[in-house]
């Protein structure tokens, strides 16, 4: 089975996704203190937080099913990621790069459901004061920029502007 040049290249940008998203999760275990407790990088706007999620993205959760019915669903994604990016005829870079991102971080956030039950590592805490984002990691951050490439509307070049109302 021989893959598509579309294929090949989304696998780089997954590639380079996961291997960042294990490499910084590995950091946030080893070198963090334990949950609860902050470590200040840039002032109290950005900050390490250790924290385990079992849920999916914001701490959304479907019980004591969310590490199967989110690993089914990360697996499942991924996969027709793969097939579509396969019958691309002539390949948007930014589609490419979106789906290498999505299937990315996807993946990333999978080997950590896979491999234990407490959940996936989150670490980065950004917000003012007492307004927090939720505690995040580079698999999320991947799959949301990806999102947004996916969304982000496709203009061609030397399109007139889209004329204004009267």
């Amino acid at each position: 089975m021989s893959l598509s040049r579309t294929q090949r290249q989304l696998a780089a940008v997954a590639t380079i996704v996961i291997v960042s998203d294990v490499l910084t999760k590995q950091f946030a275990l080893a070198m963090l203190p334990p949950p609860g407790l902050t470590v200040h990088v840039f002032g109290d706007y950005v900050r390490f937080s250790l924290a385990f999620n079992r849920g999916a993205a914001f701490g959304m959760t479907v019980g004591p099913w969310s590490r199967i019915v989110f690993s089914a669903f990360a697996l499942a994604m991924v996969g027709s990621l793969w097939v579509y990016a396969g019958r691309l005829f002539a390949p948007l870079t930014r589609l490419v790069i979106a789906f290498g991102l999505v299937g990315g971080g996807a993946i990333g956030n999978l080997i950590d459901r896979v491999r234990w039950e407490r959940g996936v590592v989150d670490f980065i805490d950004i917000g003012i004061g007492l307004t927090r984002f939720w505690t995040f990691n580079v698999a999320d951050s991947a799959i949301t920029v990806g999102a947004i490439l996916l969304l982000w509307p496709t203009a061609k070049p030397g399109a007139p502007p889209a004329a204004s109302g009267p």
